[in-house]
């Protein structure tokens, strides 16, 4: 790949813009499996000394000119002292809860400026979604005083507790920060999400509530239950199909043959080879799920040692392969916590999970942390992907918007504080208007990599006789440019947000069209869709099956994939019958 200038498809952006849908998904799915993004080198380079010098570097000398521990040159020494963790949690959520961690940068769609989060989260009047109409004092869907004086309280007490000077963070600070976590995510679940509060959370509240040997044992429980519920997620028939497209994109794969090695037989078949099935389920499932068992229960140090070096070079080679919301930190933040409570505070040296001074407090973390995953795999449509640990596992809430001609630009009156995404591209990278949309194109092509996107695309080829004039986007994306952040996680940009955006807007019915599909649940073998028309609501429901939603190519040669209509609105305008 070229260092400075992106690597686009081989045909003129206007005649590829006038193609039918489906021909510009077969273009944009055939070039994503040999080029991934093509993304010009340097903007890697900018992630690398993000996570290097201001990440990591800049947290190590933080921690040690705050914690009485000494300097760099005496890391050796100090490397497993417990504050090292409660400070590298709380440097890594301040990163993350500002916009500055994963989900950061052109590589997950904020092109420029890169920095979505706080720039949304300190301004009245952007939307907010809570993720329960039920709680008191969270209606509304418009950030107000209180949500920027809440946001900005967490901001501070973050903060504080990185610079703290001492031994330990303080408890109360721990609390505080804690409580006002919970409090932004009740008001706005974005503000959570981006904290990754699902992992954190936890991390604080031990901070608050343990000492000793008993911190070290919940830090252990916690990490092993965050790998596990990863590991779990990915069995089914999604997550073979995510290695394809991630090791396609990944920068320092060498060359095209590597890439396609990936496929079944690249670029005419484009589902997983056995290959990527072995990664995905070996190198994945196996991995994620015995090797933390082995760390948890181990007290023999070899034993130890060797499943820190996988659980090590597990996220090493997530890292490098730089997946689309990028959570470079907390990769980073993981390889470094599998030595620190693993190797740095051993079994055998009164860190074993039987040396936890009260059994059934153990036993009710434990359960606590497992709530969230069990309800998540059961109940998708209640919890986020991420609060489920479900990450990067390719069971996915998703969606895809269609604009009719000339309706999107009708979003400008939602006066965001970054430009649309192709305005965003024409300035980062100099393109005109037609290559920008080009660029933009090759989302739908990785959409359509997963076993989802085969499912929202067919959704709009069976109902939509005027898709292939529609401008097409990723509900991802819009996410991005809407509220700031994304994470993959659909629930973001579901009816709810439409609704947001369709009150200060006012699309015609028809103008704005959204296929949104929710996760597959753990005990069945569909998922649901629905169509959202902006101006109308949700005007139909149905599902498809997961099995033929992966036995098909990206582009949908034989046509769109079965589906069953569970419902249908007599108001829905537009649709095929």
């Amino acid at each position: 790949m070229p260092l400075i200038r992106a690597v686009l498809p081989d045909i003129d952006p206007v005649v590829h813009a006038a193609l039918p849908l489906r021909e510009r998904i077969r273009i944009a799915a055939t070039f994503w499996a040999d080029n991934g993004f093509g993304t010009p080198r340097y903007v890697h380079m900018i992630y690398i000394l993000k996570v290097t010098v201001w990440y990591a570097l800049g947290g190590l000398l933080i921690i040690s000119a705050t914690s009485d521990l000494g300097g760099l040159g005496n890391l050796d020494q100090w490397w497993t002292e417990p504050v090292v963790y409660q400070k590298a949690i709380a440097w890594t959520l301040l990163m993350e809860v500002v916009g500055f961690g994963g989900a950061w940068g052109p590589l997950c769609g904020h092109f420029k400026p890169f920095t979505g989060g706080a720039r949304y989260w300190l301004r009245p009047g952007t939307i907010r979604v809570a993720p329960w109409r039920w709680i008191p004092g969270t209606a509304g869907d418009s950030r107000t005083f209180v949500d920027i004086t809440l946001y900005a309280a967490l901001l501070v007490s973050l903060a504080t507790a990185v610079v703290w000077q001492g031994d330990r963070v303080p408890a109360a600070l721990a609390a505080l920060a804690a409580v006002l976590l919970v409090v932004n995510g009740l008001r706005d679940s974005i503000v959570f999400l981006a904290a990754r509060g699902e992992q954190y959370l936890p991390a604080l509240v031990f901070t608050a509530m343990l000492d000793g040997a008993d911190f070290i044992i919940a830090a252990k429980v916690l990490i092993v239950t965050v790998w596990i519920g990863a590991g779990f997620s990915k069995f089914g028939l999604h997550f073979a199909n995510v290695i394809p497209p991630m090791v396609s994109n990944a920068p320092f794969v060498p060359g095209k043959l590597v890439r396609r090695l990936h496929y079944k037989n690249a670029p005419d078949d484009l589902r997983p080879s056995k290959l990527s099935w072995g990664l995905a389920h070996f190198g994945g499932t196996c991995v994620e799920m015995l090797t933390p068992l082995i760390l948890l229960f181990s007290t023999n140090e070899t034993v130890t040692l060797l499943a820190v070096g996988v659980m090590v070079s597990f996220h090493v080679f997530i890292t490098m392969t730089f997946p689309l919301a990028v959570p470079l930190e907390w990769n980073v933040l993981f390889a470094f916590l599998a030595a620190f409570l693993f190797w740095g505070h051993h079994a055998s040296d009164g860190y074993a999970v039987t040396d936890f001074s009260e059994p059934w407090l153990l036993v009710l973390i434990a359960a606590c942390l497992l709530v969230s995953p069990v309800v998540g795999n059961l109940r998708p449509d209640k919890v986020s992907f991420l609060a489920s640990l479900r990450q990067y596992a390719g069971n996915w809430a998703s969606a895809v918007w269609a604009f009719s001609p000339g309706a999107e630009e009708k979003m400008l009156k939602l006066d965001l504080p970054a430009p649309p995404m192709t305005d965003q591209l024409m300035a980062l990278l100099k393109y005109d208007r037609p290559t920008a949309e080009q660029c933009m194109s090759l989302i739908a092509g990785w959409r359509s990599l997963h076993s989802q996107g085969r499912g929202l695309f067919s959704v709009f080829l069976a109902r939509y006789d005027d898709i292939d004039q529609r401008t097409v986007r990723e509900g991802e994306f819009m996410s991005n440019w809407v509220r700031g952040w994304n994470f993959g996680d659909g629930h973001l940009h579901d009816d709810r947000m439409i609704a947001a955006i369709q009150a200060r807007v006012g699309f015609e019915p028809g103008e704005l069209i959204v296929v949104f599909v929710e996760s597959q649940p753990v005990h069945k073998r569909v998922q649901e869709y629905r169509i959202i028309d902006a101006a109308l609501g949700v005007i139909e429901r149905g599902t498809w099956r997961v099995a033929d939603a992966v036995a098909e190519q990206p582009w949908l040669p034989n046509g769109p994939i079965p589906l069953e209509v569970t419902w249908r609105a007599e108001a829905a305008t537009g649709v095929t019958t």
